[in-house]
């Protein structure tokens, strides 16, 4: 695998494009959140998989799916990042994140359980913590099994779980995300059982769109606040969103907030999480795609401005 590209600001974020092969391409991101020093806090974003089956209506790294990575193919997208910024591979940052949330569901690639559970060993890293973000695609129960034991035995509680719901009606989430998935009771069974006591919460993130409903009460009848938090992002601009009508319910954080309010009203905790327009521009947040802006013939008004520039 090989480095073609990258974009992006170094002080904020910027996206890799590497090639595995002709016409099997991947990206990664690192990020920091000023004004943070990358010293304190430090994210990378790695892909899991060639493009993605799960054709997801709002994420433009559907489509043109060719498989997943291997273990060494997602470990090139870390060891790159972090060979760039620290040589001898210690990491002094007090918050390592690695999330695997670019480019793929984690859960449809077993080499990401190899990742995780050599991970800890590859780098001097105090404050790694990785998160895996996923929407639960059925038939993968002997995945989240060991990554359940992996979790336990390498992290203890310092493991970052993430849920992927958007919306809390059935037949709208299926829309959304119309590959086979769990239902919310199977998720919210499966996280009481991940949840280390005092580790961290299990995520439950939403994209707030408009027409895509989210009922307090409804998630209250699955998940306790106990063992889950919830994190209200807006929908990232994307090509697929555009096709799709989907519009962001979050833009300063007004429309969000009468939820919020009945959210913390059933005891959850909740983080309303809106990253800085740059990253739009860059398209470092999750589910966008580089290839999808090259390939385009048109714009978005809001997203995928930067220039790609070769390594």
């Amino acid at each position: 695998m090989r480095v073609l590209a990258w974009t992006g600001n170094d002080e904020i974020a910027a996206v890799y494009v590497a090639e595995a092969e002709p016409g099997r391409h991947v990206e990664f991101v690192e990020s920091v959140e000023p004004p943070i020093p990358r010293g304190e806090k430090w994210v990378l974003i790695v892909s899991t998989l060639f493009g993605c089956p799960g054709r997801c209506r709002f994420c433009d790294a559907g489509g043109a799916y060719r498989g997943p990575l291997s273990k060494e193919e997602i470990f090139f997208q870390t060891d790159y990042l972090v060979d760039r910024r620290y040589p001898d591979r210690s990491v002094p940052a007090g918050r390592f994140k690695i999330q695997f949330a670019r480019m793929g569901d984690p859960a449809l690639n077993d080499a990401v359980l190899d990742v995780l559970d050599e991970l800890p060993d590859r780098y001097c890293a105090p404050g790694l913590m990785p998160a895996v973000s996923t929407i639960a695609p059925a038939g993968r129960e002997e995945f989240f099994g060991r990554l359940l034991d992996i979790a336990r035995s390498r992290y203890g509680g310092r493991f970052q779980l993430q849920f992927s719901l958007h919306t809390t009606d059935p037949a709208r989430r299926d829309w959304l995300m119309p590959m086979p998935k769990w239902g919310l009771g199977e998720i919210a069974r499966y996280g009481e059982r991940f949840r280390v006591p005092g580790g961290r919460k299990v995520t439950l993130n939403f994209a707030l769109a408009e027409g895509l409903p989210v009922d307090a009460k409804a998630l209250r009848s699955h998940f306790d606040p106990d063992m889950f938090f919830i994190k209200i992002t807006p929908v990232n601009p994307t090509y697929a969103a555009e096709r799709s009508g989907i519009r962001s319910a979050v833009g300063s954080g007004a429309g969000a907030a009468a939820l919020i309010d009945e959210m913390r009203a059933c005891g959850y905790e909740v983080l309303l999480s809106i990253g800085a327009l740059e990253e739009n521009r860059i398209g470092s947040n999750c589910g966008q795609y580089i290839r999808a802006y090259l390939e385009a013939q048109e714009r978005l008004s809001s997203g995928y401005e930067s220039r790609l520039v070769s390594v």
